[in-house]
């Protein structure tokens, strides 16, 4: 596995995230005005097809670093490809300084960023009929 960070939306991490998010999850506001501000993570499997996408931005308003559009191609779940996209953001916020990483999960996968240190802050929130909390986990160790 290969693991890449760029500073623009890539074709591959749109492709994943247009299959995850609409066609899959039926989302239709999926690709917003916060791609172009965010550095984006893409997971390459071992013949280099991409498999798992996140992006992560600063976002004044959390005075934290936000991780948000996780997705993991339907072939690749049950890999822990999801675990190993957190992890590769944390580093990514440490080596920027960051001391926090946010997210607003779908209430259905909190239980995923729970087992990997995250908690939840504030209330449910709806996004396009899907619930939603907001998370985060200190990243400063």
């Amino acid at each position: 596995m290969k693991i890449l960070i760029y500073e623009s939306l890539p074709k591959d991490a749109k492709e994943i995230r247009e299959e995850v998010f609409i066609r899959e999850q039926g989302f239709r506001n999926e690709l917003d005005e916060t791609d172009h501000k965010a550095a984006h993570i893409v997971l390459y499997d071992d013949n280099e097809a991409p498999a798992a996408t996140c992006r992560i931005f600063w976002n004044a308003a959390m005075n934290s670093y936000t991780l948000g559009r996780l997705a993991v191609l339907p072939i690749y779940r049950g890999k822990h490809i999801g675990s190993l996209m957190l992890k590769e953001a944390e580093k990514y916020v440490r080596q920027k300084g960051g001391k926090e990483l946010t997210l607003h999960a779908q209430c259905r996968a909190a239980d995923f960023y729970r087992k990997s240190g995250f908690t939840e802050f504030g209330k449910i929130e709806d996004d396009e009929g899907v619930p939603h909390i907001w998370m985060k986990k200190p990243v400063d160790f």
